[in-house]
């Protein structure tokens, strides 16, 4: 883990990334809280096999502003180089913004794989480095340390580096998850695919049922005991509010003070039979798309058919 303060290591070892196809790369920000954070720590790793850590390089930028400029001029703004950042909003914020290319974050991708594939309470960085790869025992503990300080301790250099190797072996494993839950329609097995659908359609059945069940009895039973909140549930109650108002009344309004209402309206299967003929007298769009539905097939509806 190789610590780099002085500008001309720095400068090198960035010349050397300009080269690179993917690089992992993590962040620390002295006084994060405040509306000034300052960049202390850029950490990158170019080698996602590399479990030692002598691949990842760390970066004190802290007080050296044009160190950050060149890393964001020749790394951050480089369309080539794929950077895969956790939680990449905020990372980048001081990497270029919204200038910044090619851009991966693997907090965006673990959102969008299913819950039954990645079934965790959070996508924190350390939560998927536990279930995703197995990294026990990970300390965050110095992620809220004083990053402004110099020199930094052995604790936080040790943080900074580690981050980085989990970063690339949860990108491995989410890229895995991505593909399992992205397969090509085309090339589907329908056979297999329907099998299992139906098997979890019953199961679901039974599962939502008595989950629906059971929600209404627990808001009826804290609703009866006057208990707001309890260890697993949160009863929160609101008014809605719905004003309504007869067609003539509003058209009395816009006609009245000049409103200007001109936009299209959807008439619905009941508007259209209230008007009749009428509505052939009025210039209508008529927007046409088609909606797929799934009917599961029962043993009384394959009957009928033989």
């Amino acid at each position: 883990m190789p610590y780099l303060t002085s500008a001309s290591e720095i400068r090198a070892i960035v010349a050397e990334y300009t080269t690179a196809k993917t690089l992992w790369i993590d962040t620390e920000v002295a006084e994060y809280k405040s509306r000034n954070p300052r960049l202390s720590l850029i950490q990158v790793l170019d080698d996602p096999e590399d479990m030692s850590g002598d691949r990842v390089y760390i970066l004190d930028v802290l007080e050296q502003p044009d160190l950050i400029v060149h890393f964001v001029e020749q790394i951050m703004f480089n369309p080539a180089i794929e950077k895969v950042f956790h939680n990449a909003n905020y990372d980048v914020k001081l990497l270029g913004n919204k200038k910044a290319k090619n851009i991966t974050c693997t907090l965006e991708i673990a959102k969008k794989i299913p819950y039954y594939l990645l079934p965790l309470p959070n996508y924190q960085l350390q939560t998927l480095a536990t279930a995703l790869c197995n990294f026990n025992y990970i300390d965050k503990q110095e992620q809220s340390s004083d990053w402004g300080q110099r020199p930094l301790t052995d604790e936080q250099i040790e943080y900074a580096y580690l981050d980085c190797i989990y970063l690339a072996q949860i990108h491995s494993r989410l890229l895995e998850l991505q593909a399992e839950s992205s397969l090509d329609p085309e090339n589907e097995d329908l056979i297999t695919l329907g099998a299992r659908y139906t098997q979890i359609e019953e199961q679901w059945k039974l599962l939502n049922s008595e989950f629906e069940h059971l929600q209404e009895r627990v808001k009826k039973a804290m609703q009866a005991q006057n208990v707001s909140e309890t260890s697993f549930c949160k009863l929160t109650g609101y008014e809605r509010k719905t004003v309504k108002v007869q067609f003539t009344e509003l058209v009395r309004i816009v006609q009245t003070q000049s409103i200007n209402l001109d936009f299209p309206v959807t008439l619905t299967q009941k508007l259209q039979k209230d008007l009749g003929q009428n509505l052939e007298q009025l210039s209508v769009d008529i927007d046409t798309s088609t909606a797929w539905r799934l009917t599961p097939k029962t043993q009384e509806n394959e009957d009928e058919s033989e």
